[in-house]
C-alpha cells in the first residue's frame, strides 16, 4: 500500500521580509500540526493521523516542502527501509530516522509490525525552526486499525540507524559515467548561487550565475508541451543551459557562507532524477538514456 507524507514549515507572517535568523513557528505533517502560539486554536489544532493495519507493509513517499528548515523524520517503534531518493530507486537501506532538506523526496517502506496502538510520527526541525515536542508540536499520529483514538505515549527512536546519504546505492545503473576525478567529463558547467538583498526586503531574491529567475506568466513546461515555444524564448537570457546528447556533463556547485546555505535541488526537465547536491560538490551526469550521478567530491 502507498501513502504520501508531506513536511512543511509554517510562518505566522509572510516569509519575505522576515529576518534571516527568525524561526519557523511550526512544522506541519500533511498540512496539520501545532505551533508555538498560545491561543486556544493553536494549542488544540488537529494533528494528522496516518491509519495502518497490522501486518501490512506501506510505501510512504515523503516530500519535504519546507521553506528553510531541514527536518528529522522518524516513526516511534518502527524501522524504515529507504528504496528511492529523489526519483532514483536505491538498494534497500534500513534506518530509524532521516534528515530531509528542502525539496528532497524519499520513499520508505514501513512494516506495521508493532502491537496495535498509537505511535508518534516526529518531524523535528533544525535550528531554523523551533525544535521539540512540547505541547505536541512537530508531531502526527501513526494509528493501527483497532487502536483507541487517543494520543500516543511512545518515546522517540533510539537514533542508532540515521540515514547517511552516502550509504545509499543505486539499484539500477550503479556505474557512473565519465572518469572519477574533476575534469573527467565532456562538458563542464559551474553554477554559483547567491542571495541578493536590496533596501526593500520584499525585493530579496536569489540568483544563479548572477541571473535572477523571473517566472513567465504561463508555466514554462506547459508552453513547451504545447509546442508553441522553446524554453529559451520564454525565459530570461542566461537561465537556460542546453546540453548535448550522449555526453558526460560535469556540474560544479560552489558553496557559500550564507545562513540559507544547504542542499540545492535541481529539477532537470530532460533528466529522470532530481539532483540534490550539498555545498562544495561536483557531480557528473550522462545525457543519454539513463542519468546516473557521479560525485567527484562532496556529498549527495
Amino acid at each position: 500500500m502507498q501513502r504520501r507524507l508531506t513536511d512543511n514549515d509554517r510562518y505566522h507572517r509572510p516569509y519575505i521580509g522576515y529576518g534571516k535568523r527568525d524561526k519557523a513557528n511550526a512544522t506541519l505533517i500533511n498540512g496539520k500540526g501545532r505551533s508555538t502560539g498560545n491561543t486556544t486554536a493553536e494549542l488544540t489544532a488537529e494533528l494528522s493521523v496516518i491509519n495502518v493495519q497490522k501486518g501490512k507493509k506501506y510505501r510512504f513517499r515523503i516530500i519535504s516542502m519546507v521553506c528553510r528548515t531541514s527536518i528529522n523524520f522518524a516513526i516511534d517503534g518502527h524501522l524504515m527501509t529507504v528504496i528511492e531518493a529523489d526519483g532514483e530507486y536505491t538498494k534497500p537501506h534500513v534506518i530509524d530516522n532521516m534528515v530531509i532538506h528542502s525539496g528532497q523526496r524519499y520513499s520508505v517502506v514501513v512494516t506495521a509490525d508493532q502491537p496495535v496502538g498509537n505511535y508518534w510520527v516526529r518531524s523535528n526541525p533544525d535550528y531554523r525552526g523551533i525544535a521539540g515536542f512540547d505541547r505536541k508540536r512537530n508531531l502526527a499520529i501513526f494509528r493501527y486499525a483497532g487502536a483507541a483514538k487517543h494520543d500516543p505515549t511512545t518515546t522517540g527512536p533510539p537514533n542508532k540507524l540515521p540515514l547517511n546519504e552516502y550509504d545509499l546505492r543505486a539499484r539500477d545503473y550503479p556505474t557512473a559515467p565519465g572518469l572519477p576525478f574533476p575534469n573527467g567529463a565532456d562538458v563542464y558547467h559551474t553554477f554559483v548561487t547567491d542571495e541578493v538583498e536590496e533596501d526593500d526586503p520584499v525585493n530579496v531574491h536569489f540568483t544563479l550565475n548572477g541571473i535572477r529567475w523571473v517566472p513567465p506568466t504561463v508555466p514554462v513546461l506547459l508552453q513547451i508541451l504545447s509546442g508553441a515555444q522553446y524554453a529559451q524564448s520564454v525565459l530570461p537570457n542566461g537561465t537556460v543551459y542546453r546540453l548535448p546528447s550522449n555526453k558526460v556533463i560535469e556540474i560544479t556547485l560552489p558553496g557559500n557562507n550564507e545562513d540559507e546555505s544547504g542542499p540545492v535541488s535541481f529539477p532537470m526537465l530532460s533528466v529522470f532524477p532530481i539532483l540534490t547536491i550539498m555545498e562544495y560538490s561536483t557531480l557528473t551526469i550522462f545525457m543519454g538514456y539513463v542519468h546516473v550521478l557521479h560525485i567527484v567530491h562532496g556529498l549527495i
